[in-house]
């Protein structure tokens, strides 16, 4: 693996932990505005801190993130239907390697979509990539989707594609959580993160699905809707954060999530408020003369 290739690869999987926080923000090039994506910039701009990576679209990207942020970019570039359309799994390459470049993405994002209509279009799509990106050093992200076939997330199924998506030479595959996700995890020879998948009902619920997938053997998430759906987000992002990278339980994760959404639910003082506290006082004191002998 070339020393360029290695370098973006860290930046992603950070190797002070081996682990990564990936936000992911690319909903829009199939669901269109999502909840609490209307506004991208907004939604994003308070999260980058606690985020060791982003995984966006090159639209929102131009148009949303502060180019003087330095924060690394996975780029998706697959992509060509919706979520009305006849086929979700009818991708092609959107955005090219040369784009990327000038984009100064850490890796390309793309889906392969097993079983469906479209699976031999998807994964010759991945072939081609890895190839191109090699090429100039960036790394490969694999994205197992399953389109609306949300059945699909077994243990059986995950293994599958995730290990076809390494043997295509992907140098990291994305794919849900589902039971004995260790023998997912354990057929596949790169590191494997976890989407979030659809929101949860709560926080907690998504603390312990990233607990476990972390457990049976995860390198990190690429969450963006348990935590940008959360009505207290970045109190969301700083515990994911937490499992991540100090390893906490669930327990102490959700009370990182409690304590700081108590804080950014208190009050903030304001001109108005500041200015009707009443005045103190204070007191001047006279220096006493001392008689001389």
């Amino acid at each position: 693996m070339d020393w360029g290739l290695k370098n973006r690869l860290a930046r992603i999987i950070r190797p002070h932990s081996g682990r990564g926080v990936m936000l992911a923000v690319d909903h829009g090039y199939f669901l269109g505005p999502t909840e609490h994506l209307e506004i991208p910039r907004k939604t994003i701009q308070p999260l980058l801190p606690y985020a060791d990576s982003l995984m966006l679209t090159r639209g929102i990207l131009r148009t949303s993130v502060d180019e003087k942020y330095p924060i690394p970019v996975v780029l998706r570039v697959s992509g060509g239907s919706s979520i009305i359309g006849k086929d979700l799994s009818n991708e092609k390459i959107t955005t090219s390697v040369k784009e990327a470049i000038r984009l100064n993405a850490s890796a390309l994002a793309l889906s392969i979509f097993v079983g469906a209509p479209y699976e031999h279009e998807s994964l010759v799509n991945l072939g081609k990539l890895v190839d191109e990106g090699e090429e100039y050093g960036i790394p490969v992200l694999a994205v197992t989707a399953v389109g609306k076939e949300l059945e699909k997330r077994d243990a059986r199924y995950l293994a599958l594609s995730c290990r076809i998506a390494a043997e295509f030479g992907a140098h990291v595959v994305k794919t849900y959580y589902c039971e004995n996700f260790e023998k997912v995890v354990n057929s596949c020879p790169v590191p494997v993160i976890i989407a979030g998948g659809p929101k949860l009902d709560s926080e907690l619920d998504a603390l312990q699905l990233t607990f476990d997938a972390l457990h049976a053997g995860a390198v990190g998430v690429d969450m963006g809707r348990n935590i940008w759906q959360s009505d207290y987000p970045v109190p969301m992002i700083k515990a994911v954060r937490a499992l991540v990278h100090q390893r906490v339980t669930v327990k102490e994760a959700h009370e990182i999530f409690i304590k700081n959404k108590e804080i950014e639910k208190a009050p903030k003082p304001t001109f108005e408020t500041i200015a009707a506290q009443p005045k103190t006082k204070t007191k001047s004191t006279k220096s006493k003369k001392t008689k001389s002998n």
